[in-house]
């Protein structure tokens, strides 16, 4: 599970929190809407790389912006 929070969004690029379990540090996920990748910007220490906390806050991003729903905070689960 993730919790996801929007940091900014701009014209070009959104950005969002991810905090694994809702614990700990955040890290970052940053897409940009013109090649639509998204990228880690920082990782938290407790980002399990086994479950790989991170990728699903990606997917979760893809989505946001595929459906040009930016919501300001959100819990994702995968299980």
């Amino acid at each position: 599970m993730n919790r996801l929070i929007l940091k900014e969004l701009t014209d070009t690029y959104v950005v969002y929190y991810y905090r694994p379990e809702n614990k700990g540090s955040c890290g970052e996920i940053r897409m940009n809407f013109d090649d639509e990748e998204a990228t880690i910007v920082s990782r938290p220490t407790d980002d399990d790389p086994g479950i790989s906390y991170a990728f699903h806050a990606m997917t979760a991003v893809k989505r946001q912006v595929k459906e040009r729903n930016f919501l300001p905070a959100f819990t994702q689960a995968w299980y």
